[in-house]
């Protein structure tokens, strides 16, 4: 009878151990399935752009652990992880990846992905990994995004993200990273964030970010990167922030954040690798401790009111990649060539990439031991800091250096042939010194040039024909100097030109070449102030990009080709009485011309340079405001100035083009691939609006002088390149 019994009972221990285990199996392929589900609802709003389709081969009828991106556990019964990043995804998240709950690992960036993020992404709570970075996603973060407490890392950067940043993030207790930057958040930064104790990144920098820094931030103890560029956050850095000794990056640039920056800031963040303070309003001198780090790989100080001299030590950063303290007050000694000091200083910087001195009025000359610099140099800005004497040749010893930028200072003598060895050079200017001598034909060496300017200077001779090899070039700039001869033909056969070919206010003469219609893409010619003689070419028409061209003051004859008609982006074509030649002054008989015209033209008022400045502010308010002076919004009295006028300076946002404004939106990025403070772009296209308007004062002259115009586009181009 018990024997019975036992007999029984085992065998009831065997069915239900079977039946526990078909439901299992059963439970386990119809969570795969939900999970399956979950991924064909996401692939249905989805498609690509690129080459391969990773959605392509989920196929139903496979197991969706065999699908690209996707990841199984162990056992093959639930998704784990999803990864298609850089597969050129398009579409919205749909929201049943709510539905993939075991999901630790979400890896959708750099893709052009858009809509909101579901706010069923909140019921993901066994992530762990969340990066969505590099899409166009939008609207706010789910509000119960801080259900995932799981998660390490949220990485939204460069979205298109809106609202503020949740003050409720601090649940999130195992977050490690937090990449909020280039977004559109708004508000205040909340002080609730030093509540996540383990958190090592903290990237908010490219939003909207008002307020002050919060100084609860001092408490993230185990915090490296600390990033905060380009919003609008104002008033002092809380000092316990400088006592923050476990950060490595500490960037604040672009805000509007005062005060005076501790002289032992390298002293109490003794791990720092960058420094980064640009574009604020920092004053005091250069911190010299920064230069007892040896270990450091940036500082970055431009745009500030810094004082006084470069301090000791520069000599002692062997890892030092950028050094930039452009644009502040930066002084020599009276017994120290500051210049001097700083090259020679970094001459043991062997990996040096960027340096920018300009900006600041060092004086002093440009020392020899500028070619013991480092060979992996690539920029070099030392413009408008009142540099003198001649250029020396060792610096064509800087064999990596792609930017050359030494405009607006004294330097005089000639341009060293050996320049031309600089062959991987992209950028040179040396406009506005006091250069002489000949332009030396191997200069045509530098084949990688895209933009260079010689404008300003006492340049004499033929313009090289070398120059033709210049197949990259962009925009070329020779005006201001003494040059004589004709034009050569060769350089005009530059079918990369697509910006600017400005000769003017030379001594060239001989006729313009027919060649001139090689210039297809250009989109200004300006020949004029010159001793250009003959007719003007009939290929002119062939230049199909051209918007503007100026040949006034030379002895031009002839009637205007009727060809020029055909050039349909013209709008401004400026010639003028010259000599004994016939004022062939054709802006009246341009289509689209009305408008362009000084007022005291229609007096019979002779064409004159205010003439020209008027008519390059009334070109300089189309380009900006988007609108033509013939606009048929433009009746009566209203015309394309007088409503400028109206909204400038307090509501100049209101009149810019709505293209511009979202082009900016998209390019407001500095030489660093960082974004520019919106205030400053503000700043900057106020400025602009404003040289425009003091172009074209009904007086000419009440107008601002091309000089004066050329100025102040500079200091804007200045602002918004450092």
């Amino acid at each position: 009878m018990c024997s019975s019994s036992s007999l029984q009972f085992a065998f009831l221990l065997f069915i239900l151990y079977f039946k526990c285990l078909f439901l299992s199996v059963e439970s386990q392929t119809s969570s795969l399935v939900t999970d399956m589900e979950a991924l064909l609802s996401f692939k249905s709003q989805i498609t690509t752009s690129g080459p391969l389709n990773p959605l392509s081969q989920w196929d139903q009828n496979l197991s969706p652990c065999n699908w690209t991106g996707v990841v199984c556990d162990s056992r093959r019964t639930r998704v784990v992880a999803l990864n298609l990043s850089g597969f050129h995804l398009q579409g919205s998240i749909s929201p049943h990846i709510g539905n993939l709950s075991f999901l630790s690992s979400l890896q959708l960036q750099e893709n052009q992905l858009s809509g909101p993020l579901p706010d069923q992404m909140g019921n993901l709570f066994r992530l762990r990994d969340l990066n969505l970075s590099q899409n166009s996603l939008n609207g706010v973060l789910p509000s119960n995004i801080s259900k995932l407490t799981e998660l390490r890392v949220l990485d939204l950067t460069t979205n298109r993200i809106t609202g503020v940043i949740p003050t409720d993030l601090d649940r999130l207790v195992n977050l490690q990273v937090i990449n909020l930057g280039r977004n559109l958040f708004i508000g205040t930064i909340p002080a609730s964030i030093a509540n996540i104790s383990s958190l090592d990144t903290l990237s908010l920098g490219t939003n909207n970010l008002t307020g002050t820094i919060p100084t609860e931030l001092s408490r993230l103890g185990k915090l490296t990167v600390l990033d905060l560029t380009i919003n609008h956050l104002t008033g002092t850095v809380p000092a316990s922030i400088y006592n923050m000794s476990s950060l490595v990056v500490f960037a604040l640039a672009s805000n509007n954040l005062w005060g005076r920056l501790p002289y032992d800031v390298g002293v109490t963040l003794p791990n720092l690798l960058v420094f980064n303070f640009c574009f604020n309003q920092f004053t005091g001198g250069i911190p010299g401790s920064l230069h007892n780090l040896t270990n450091i790989k940036v500082i970055r100080m431009a745009q500030n009111r810094l004082v006084g001299t470069v301090p000791p030590g520069l000599g002692n950063l062997p890892f030092l990649e950028m050094y930039n303290i452009g644009y502040n007050t930066i002084v020599s000694t009276g017994d120290d060539d500051g210049l001097q000091y700083i090259i020679t200083s970094l001459t043991n910087s062997s990996r040096l990439k960027f340096l920018a001195l300009d900006g600041n009025p060092l004086g002093g000359e440009i020392p020899e031991s500028i070619g013991n610099l480092s060979k992996v140099l690539g920029i070099l800005y030392m413009g408008q800091s009142l540099i003198s004497g001649n250029m020396p040749p060792s610096i064509s010893q800087l064999s990596g250096l792609t930017l050359l930028n030494l405009s607006y200072n004294s330097i005089s003598g000639e341009i060293p042939p050996e320049i031309g060895k600089l062959v991987e050079l992209q950028v040179l200017d040396l406009a506005r010194n006091q250069i002489s001598g000949r332009i030396p034909s191997n200069l045509g060496d530098l084949q990688q040039l895209n933009r260079v300017d010689l404008s300003g200077n006492q340049l004499v001779g033929q313009i090289p024909s070398s120059f033709q090899n210049f197949r990259r070039l962009l925009s070329m700039d020779l005006s201001h100097n003494r040059l004589n001869g004709s034009i050569p033909r060769e350089i005009l056969n530059l079918p990369s030109l697509s910006t600017v070919l400005n000769l003017s206010m030379n001594s060239l003469n001989g006729t313009i070449p027919e060649e001139i219609g090689l210039l297809k893409s250009v989109v200004a010619i300006d020949l004029s102030m010159n001793h250009l003689s003959g007719n003007i070419p009939s290929s002119i028409k062939d230049c199909l990009s051209l918007e503007n061209l100026f040949m006034a003051d030379n002895m031009l004859s002839g009637p205007i080709p009727g060809a020029i008609g055909e050039v349909k982006a013209l709008e401004t074509l400026l010639m003028e009485k010259s000599g004994d030649q016939p004022s062939i002054s054709s802006t009246n008989a341009l289509k689209g011309s009305v408008g362009y015209i000084p007022p005291e033209y229609g007096l019979g008022g002779k064409a004159s340079t205010a003439g020209d400045v008027y008519s390059y502010g009334v070109m300089l308010l189309e380009l900006f405001t988007g609108k033509s002076p013939t606009h048929e919004s433009f009746v009566g009295e209203l015309s394309l100035i007088k409503w400028t006028q109206s909204a400038f300076p307090s509501n100049v946002n209101q009149i810019l083009d709505p293209e511009l404004v979202s082009l900016l939106q998209n390019l407001q990025y500095d030489r660093y691939n960082q974004q520019i403070n919106a205030d400053i772009y503000h700043d900057c296209l106020t400025t602009i609006i404003g040289v425009g308007l003091c172009c074209t004062s009904v007086s000419p002259d009440g107008r601002i002088t091309m000089r004066d115009a050329l100025r102040k586009l500079k200091a804007v181009k200045s602002t918004l390149t450092i």
